[in-house]
């Protein structure tokens, strides 16, 4: 049986390309691109010439902004650790309740360093409360950062717009955004759309490269102190021997997925619609996370069934071989509920019950004519063993309120 893989918000397959490009940096091109002597100087240049590529593909930005990392939970610990130890005269730090742990849990420990750091509702639909945004904003701010996409629910938020506004504000004020799952899926153009952006993190195993390579961009004239020291790497801005074949890997990747945006935005909508529009017909009591945003990831789908848990619907999923989530695979071990989800106050019936399906460009129609076939009837069943479902009248047997 074919393995169906719609989990491509936590992690997705190496592109073949990808893969091919990163190859010689493993064998023939192993060298230390530091070391002085003639045969280094190939990875030496791999690494300058990716860093024009991906410079190329945020909106031909200067490649000097650009810094490699290890991952984008790096890039964000970097950018926010580095702001705070650069600037002691501010202690105000503008974040959402519903980023990704990178982000969120930074800046919990700034707030127990003695930060003042605010935590931006949302509302039902996932969508920031700009009004609440625009209140927290004055000239004792830091930073601001604000994720552009949702990596659970897909919902996208106008970070052009409030970098906008964060420096009409002030422009002292750092603008942070984490693009991770807006790269390859959006338009993401520093030199236009997202010229007020001063900070910009995402990672390579979301758009088809390996795991354990990132990218930090650092706007010139940012006010910022490396993160990781102990050596010159990176123009002294990030320590440690770069790691060549995943950083080629990187910048092609960034090719493709630059390349593939319009794809995302017709035939993988197009899947993600049908399974959607599907699904709604033929499930009761099913909620879409998200739906009524103004704007999600064109890939994602996050699905709430009242009644049943979201572990036991894995479970019986991955007996037909698909392989979904119940969100961020960063909180995976945890059994608390989903933060994005009781930030957007699901009720408590469908919390626990809320699977994720991410899409990618490698999935197919007989994909999504599977996961049809057999979600349905898995909701079903599971309903039946159910204390929160009337299996015969096909309801809820308690009104849902908020986890």
């Amino acid at each position: 049986m074919k393995t169906i893989y719609v989990d491509n918000n936590a992690t997705t397959a190496i592109a073949p390309e990808v893969l091919a490009a990163m190859q010689p940096f493993f064998t023939s091109d192993y060298f230390n691109p530091s070391s002085m002597y003639d045969a280094a100087r190939s990875s030496a240049k791999a690494i300058q010439q990716a860093r024009e590529t991906i410079a190329d593909c945020l909106g031909g930005i200067a490649p000097a902004q650009i810094l490699f990392t290890g991952s984008a939970t790096e890039s964000n610990n970097s950018a926010l650790f580095g702001t705070v130890q650069a600037n002691p005269n501010r202690r105000h730090v503008i974040t959402t309740a519903v980023e990704h742990p990178s982000v969120l849990e930074i800046c919990k420990e700034l707030a127990r360093r003695g930060l003042d750091v605010t935590f931006l509702p949302v509302d039902q639909n996932g969508e920031l409360i700009l009004k609440d945004y625009i209140k927290a904003l004055n000239n004792e701010v830091l930073i601001t950062s604000i994720m552009m996409a949702n990596n659970e629910t897909g919902v996208c938020y106008p970070v052009a717009e409030l970098a906008r506004i964060a420096k009409e504000t002030d422009p002292d004020i750092i603008v942070h955004t984490d693009a991770t799952q807006a790269i390859g899926k959006l338009s993401v153009d520093l030199k236009d759309t997202l010229k007020n952006v001063d900070m910009l993190a995402f990672s390579g195993h979301k758009i088809h490269a390996p795991k354990g390579v990132g990218a930090l961009f650092v706007r010139r004239g940012t006010r910022w102190r490396p993160f990781i020291l102990g050596g010159h790497q990176e123009q002294g801005r990030r320590a440690g021997t770069e790691n060549v074949p995943y950083i080629v890997g990187l910048a092609k990747a960034c090719e493709l997925a630059i390349a593939g945006v319009a794809e995302e935005q017709t035939r993988v909508r197009r899947m993600r619609d049908r399974l959607q529009n599907t699904l709604e017909e033929k499930i009761p009591a099913m909620e879409i996370n998200g739906k009524a945003a103004k704007e999600r990831l064109p890939n994602t789908l996050n699905l709430a069934f009242h009644g049943v848990e979201g572990e036991s619907i894995l479970y019986e999923l991955s007996r037909y071989a698909i392989c979904a989530s119940s969100g961020s695979a960063c909180t995976s071990g945890s059994l608390d509920p989903s933060h994005v989800l009781k930030a957007m106050g699901i009720p408590f019936t469908a919390i626990h019950g809320s699977v994720r399906f991410s899409l990618s460009r490698y999935n197919d129609e007989e994909d999504i004519d599977r996961i049809i076939a057999v979600l349905p009837g898995i909701i079903a069943n599971l309903r039946k063993l159910s204390p929160y479902w009337d299996d015969k009248r096909n309801c809820l047997t308690i009104q849902g309120h908020n986890a």
